[in-house]
């Protein structure tokens, strides 16, 4: 017959440790670099980094759909012209929307008129230093060199420089950032398996240290696909509360998240002085957000039409009639023939 020991187990020093490596949310790179406007070689910079504003566009839903309905309204109200095809007024509007700026390209014949006008992507298209001619970028780090006079600029204002546009959304710019932190943060926390965490607090004496590893093995496996993994846990002459579990993830969590993404999402529309009914949005009150078509009015005559102003200066600069828009499908009095 064997002796049962009933000693005490030998105590250990506490043991700490973490379910797995800190997860970044955000991968670091800069979305945006602010600096006035600088002269690079032969050519100015733009204050505002066009590929932080390219990359910004889809940092959020509501920021780019806003963007992207008003240059779908208003490349469906222009009338084509021989001279502009309608994609290419359309690729111009989605230019000017997202950076501030917008390039014509005159294609002219043997006899010095114009036949033809493309666009120049605002992305790489240059000021030159010492003059109003225009350089596009190439990827080789060559440039290309527009003929003196053939390029149009349209943009909208900026306070602090006269050679480049800048777009009007960028005060609300941060709060749509933090609304795809805060989704990108939502999205690593449930893959991550966070969303079921705890700290398992262990004082029992029964316990032994191969126990201990045996039981954190278990609760590694649990992480990742496949989570909300059940565990069992025998734990002989243990005492009352010997073994507790503490949340670590609070309902609390979950409401500040939904505060951040509705309180980014008003800035962002705010900014676009868009109409949530327009959006798609369902209203979180009883009465709603009010007439769609009044809404639909009143954004075509505030918010449009001064954008179409904008394309009407090529007339202007060519000295003929070749921006024209229809009449607004909702009747809004702003449109012109």
């Amino acid at each position: 017959m064997t002796d049962i020991d009933n000693s005490q187990p030998q105590q250990t020093d506490p043991l700490v440790f973490s379910f797995g490596d800190p997860v970044p949310v955000l991968d670091g790179r800069d979305y945006l670099e602010m600096f006035e406007v600088l002269q690079h070689g032969d050519y100015y910079e733009p204050s505002i980094n066009p590929q932080g504003l390219n990359r910004a566009l889809r940092a959020n839903t509501h920021h780019a759909s806003a963007i992207q309905v008003k240059r779908n309204i208003i490349a469906s109200c222009y009338m084509a012209h021989p001279k502009l095809k309608r994609s290419e007024f359309k690729r111009a509007v989605y230019d000017l929307l997202v950076h501030g700026n917008c390039y014509f390209e005159q294609i002219k014949n043997r006899m010095g008129g114009t036949i033809e006008l493309k666009t120049s992507l605002a992305k790489y298209t240059r000021r030159r230093k010492d003059s109003r001619d225009f350089l596009m970028l190439r990827p080789d780090g060559n440039h290309h060199k527009f003929r003196r006079g053939s390029i149009t600029h349209l943009m909208t204002e900026d306070l602090d420089q006269e050679i480049y546009g800048v777009p009007e959304y960028l005060a609300a710019l941060q709060s749509a950032l933090l609304n795809e932190a805060a989704t990108l943060f939502r999205r690593k926390y449930y893959v991550n398996g966070s969303h079921a965490g705890f700290i398992l607090y262990m004082t029992d004496a029964a316990h032994s240290q191969g126990d201990v590893e045996k039981l954190r093995e278990a609760m590694r496996d649990a992480k990742g696909p496949g989570n909300f993994k059940n565990l069992f846990m025998y734990a002989p002459n243990g005492k009352p509360d010997g073994v507790k579990v503490i949340p670590i993830a609070e309902v609390q969590a979950k409401d500040e998240f939904l505060n951040i993404k509705n309180v980014t999402r008003d800035d962002v529309l705010a900014a676009h002085r868009m109409p949530p009914q327009l959006m798609g949005i369902i209203p979180s009150n009883t009465g709603g957000f009010g007439d769609t078509k009044t809404a639909a009015e009143v954004f075509a005559r505030n918010e449009l039409d001064p954008i179409m102003n904008v394309f009407l200066q090529l007339n202007d600069e060519l000295g003929e009639e070749i921006i024209k828009f229809k009449d607004y499908v909702i009747g809004s009095s702003a449109a012109r023939e």
